[in-house]
């Protein structure tokens, strides 16, 4: 079963969608393409064929699109695809799949089956009675604030829209007080910002936690103390290469469960806004299968 989101990226990839059906097709694999106008009516025809015994979910967009598959398959068993032609792309980055290149994702795809494929960890998020996965990163603070400024411009495109949007959300945004309560031990924290991620990156490959592994059965908590303006913006720019680890104000830390709670807080996971804290979330070890 092939998902396509044509809105990924704005539209510049809405051909791979069926360009992604075509490579899998004369690779011999049997393909079904679902398409919709909306996520939600997506996720619902998704689901539906799920029931009715696909062997495996291939998404076409970005970190939206993982994120649907993520939420669809796991703890099933099936595997999941990914043609990475989003703008993020923070999962597939994480997997080393090739970005914008729809032949050579499927190609990954096709030896994937062949394989079985790789197994890893999953996130899992707990709030107001409703449950959802992730396999990146919950963000709850400044980036979260970041994506969802973001989020709400058409222009421009890729990662120069989150560095222009963070320059945009530095001019009002005020360190926070969390309450985190990681592996049963409970804290107060003052915060520019917190993230619990399985993967390595965010906002299309800052690299916030670069040792992060996505199968040690563990996510890295990330936070970050109060800095001034001038302070985050020195940090900022070492994010993309892993070098901002050794300042002061970074603190990572592997866990097993984290509960994070402040007021007035949207949090953010695989780019995709979840609501306002508190979330609790865990680790669920070998949830979700992948082609790659």
């Amino acid at each position: 079963m092939l998902a396509v989101n044509p809105t990924a990226a704005f539209g510049r990839h809405a051909p791979a969608g069926d360009e992604a059906a075509s490579c899998l097709r004369e690779a011999g694999l049997d393909v079904v393409v679902l398409r919709r106008d909306s996520m939600d009516a997506l996720r619902e025809a998704v689901d539906e064929a799920l029931r009715a015994d696909a062997d495996a979910l291939v998404v076409v967009g970005g970190d939206g699109m993982v994120h649907l598959g993520v939420n669809s398959l796991s703890g099933t068993g099936l595997p999941l695809g990914i043609v990475p032609v989003g703008t993020g792309n923070d999962v597939a980055r994480m997997l080393g799949l090739p970005l914008q290149d729809v032949v050579g994702s499927c190609a990954r795809v096709v030896s994937a089956l062949a394989d079985g494929g790789r197994v890893l960890d999953a996130g899992r998020i707990t709030t107001g009675g409703r449950t959802m996965w992730f396999a990146g990163a919950v963000s709850a603070g400044f980036d979260a604030a970041v994506n969802e400024r973001a989020n709400s411009w058409r222009w421009p495109r890729g990662a120069l829209r989150y560095t222009l949007a963070m320059l945009r959300e530095l001019g009002s945004f005020r360190a926070i007080n969390y309450t985190v309560t990681a592996d049963g031990a409970a804290s107060t924290e003052g915060a520019m910002l917190i993230s619990v991620a399985n993967a390595q990156s965010i906002g299309g490959g800052m690299r916030i936690v670069p040792e992060a592994a996505p199968d040690d059965g563990l996510l890295d908590l990330f936070i970050v103390r109060p800095l001034s303006r001038l302070a985050l913006l020195a940090v900022f720019p070492k994010v993309f290469s892993g070098r901002h680890t050794s300042h002061p104000a970074v603190e990572i830390r592997r866990v097993r469960s984290v509960r994070l709670a402040a007021e007035n807080v949207v949090a953010y996971a695989d780019g995709e806004r979840i609501g306002l804290l508190p979330l609790d979330i865990e680790v669920v070890p070998g949830a979700l299968r992948v082609l790659a």
